[in-house]
């Protein structure tokens, strides 16, 4: 039987973890902020069907 090396599985499917590195020239966005901007542009959405 193969030796896992490393502890990880050998086949990860191609995902990779963005998470460890902090980039302070990066955009951060407020999940908050994200489903406030949604929310907006489906009552915008809705309106403009309504009454076009």
């Amino acid at each position: 039987m193969a030796k896992k090396s490393g502890g990880r599985l050998v086949s990860s499917a191609g995902l990779v973890n963005y998470y460890d590195s902090e980039d302070r020239r990066a955009v951060h966005i407020n999940p908050a902020h994200v489903i406030a901007i949604v929310v907006v542009v489906g009552v915008v959405i809705y309106l403009l069907n309504a009454f076009y």
